[in-house]
């Protein structure tokens, strides 16, 4: 549920009844034309389906999560959950504390999902003109339950029916039940309590059951289906858009100081227009700044000479997010050093790349971007004395170059920026590549400028080049395939003021 805002009592004013009366005169009628149901609740239909099988006969709580606050009686931008946005198709800023329930048909095959939601209040209620937070007047318009069940395809009920409805048909021999945890405290905490009057387990036992609710749903965005590879080329495309956007303007962020956080803007603005935002903190890294990994304060200047590490997404309005890094020279021309360290990363991607595949394992890029990583350390005599390049491969005695690249090679994408982050270990790291997955390849070399191991040429320079790709039957599709990657290519790119050839 959302975050009790702090009200300004002082700011409040009485409502009468003549005030009342002369809001509820005077409106148009409404329209009562139904949307249609999207191909966002086609496919998350299926996604149900599926997540129905793996609990037979158990009650499945997925919210929404509700407003944060931001500060005092202002909130953030609402994002639902992924794990609700999966299984319902709704994106956007939709529905604030919204809960969608999966019980079980009494033929005990499969489920019925209901979607609890705050639908459009009526005019005659103080809520649509007082309710800064859910009002028509407020925050515009809402969806109705007969609209929202026209366009997603579910049941809907009004959000105040919830509690009833779970309890109904619990206890010691009735229905167990399981809810995504993270997703909002205040339903988890509801659903523990029915638990406990209902005789049900809780406590550990509980959690551990919600936790592999949790896990599986996570697991079940590892591979993609073909409408969720769509919307990642439409993310890819957008963000590739934006980088154009970014280049163009580079002279402008050296000129007017601060370069980063115009960086930031620039790009900020075209993932607003094309899509939901951006989405992740972009990190608009310039000189030194750039060998910090998540550097997202933005705070630095844009120099001429310098190289600018831009590592940002557009997220749709249906929630998936690109991923891409790339590092220009700000002036246009690589210095000697920069494009030693620059063609180094851009080798061991390729090598990555080439690795995704279907039947490798998802730890095979890794291993065959870091290889090259650290051949190229140690021809450069950056690694300890004595150190073979076997040695410092071994997980358990070496890894001496992570000290210039500490993170792995990829990860999965889609609703999150770093999808799938509570699958196991044996599904993730471990686990097949399967066409319809969709990772970063994204290795990096960062030298700090205060790193006296390093030369002193090397010394501020950090470089990391990253692509979104989807497995395929046969091999991978780089879906950011459209941005210049190498030297002369980015080179051109920057001199040329983004306009890609």
């Amino acid at each position: 549920m959302s975050e009790k805002q702090h009200k300004a009592e002082h700011r409040n004013r009485p409502t009468g009844e003549a005030f009342m009366a002369f809001m509820r005169e005077g409106w148009a009628p409404r329209s009562d034309e139904l949307p249609e149901l999207t191909d966002a609740a086609r496919y998350a239909a299926a996604r149900r389906e599926a997540l129905s099988a793996t609990f037979p006969g158990e009650r499945l709580v997925v919210p929404a999560g509700g407003l944060k606050i931001r500060s005092n009686d202002t909130d953030y931008v609402f994002r639902p959950h992924s794990a609700f946005a999966h299984l319902t198709g709704l994106g956007a800023d939709r529905e604030p504390d919204a809960v969608l329930v999966l019980d079980p048909l009494p033929s005990g095959e499969g489920h019925g999902a209901t979607l609890y939601f705050l639908p459009l209040a009526d005019r005659d209620s103080e809520e649509f003109f007082a309710d800064s937070r859910s009002g028509e007047f407020w925050v515009g318009s809402r969806p109705t339950l007969t609209s929202a069940s026209a366009e997603l395809g579910l049941s809907t009920r009004h959000l105040s029916e919830l509690p009833d409805a779970m309890a109904k048909d619990l206890g010691p021999s009735g229905l167990a039940v399981r809810v995504v945890r993270d997703a909002d405290r205040e339903v988890a905490t509801t659903v523990d309590r029915v638990r406990e009057q209902s005789g049900l387990s809780s406590g550990e036992q509980a959690q551990e059951a919600d936790l592999e609710l949790a896990r599986t749903l996570s697991t079940m965005r590892l591979v993609k289906d073909g409408w969720e590879v769509a919307q990642m080329q439409e993310a890819v495309e957008a963000t590739a858009t934006a980088f154009d956007a970014v280049v163009e303007h580079l002279p402008e962020a050296v000129r007017r100081g601060r370069g980063e956080r115009w960086v930031e803007g620039v790009f900020g603005l075209h993932a607003r227009h094309a899509g939901n935002g951006v989405g992740y903190d972009s990190i608009c890294a310039a000189g030194d700044h750039a060998t910090t990994l998540h550097w997202i304060r933005n705070t630095g200047e844009v120099r001429d000479g310098d190289l600018l590490l831009l590592d940002a997404g557009v997220e749709t309005d249906a929630l998936y997010t690109a991923d891409v890094t790339r590092t220009v020279p700000v002036s246009g021309r690589f210095t000697e050093p920069q494009r030693r360290v620059y063609e180094a990363v851009l080798e061991a991607q390729e090598a990555g790349l080439a690795a995704v595949r279907p039947g490798n394992r998802f730890k095979d890029v890794h291993a065959a971007a870091i290889e090259v990583i650290a051949r190229h350390l140690l021809e450069w005599g950056l690694l300890p004395e004595d150190v073979t390049l076997e040695q410092t491969l071994d997980a358990d005695e070496g890894q001496f170059h992570r000290r210039w690249m500490v993170h792995g090679t990829s990860h999965h994408l889609g609703l999150d920026v770093h999808d799938c982050a509570q699958a196991l270990r044996e599904d993730y790291v471990e686990g097949e590549l399967r066409e319809g997955m969709v990772l970063t390849v994204e290795p990096g070399l960062y030298f700090k400028s205060d790193d006296l191991l390093v030369p002193e040429e090397l010394r501020g320079i950090g470089v990391r080049i990253e692509d979104d790709v989807v497995v395929t039957a046969d091999g991978a599709r780089n879906l950011s395939a459209m941005l210049p990657r190498t030297v002369p290519e980015v080179e051109a790119w920057v001199r040329e003021g983004g306009r890609r050839r």
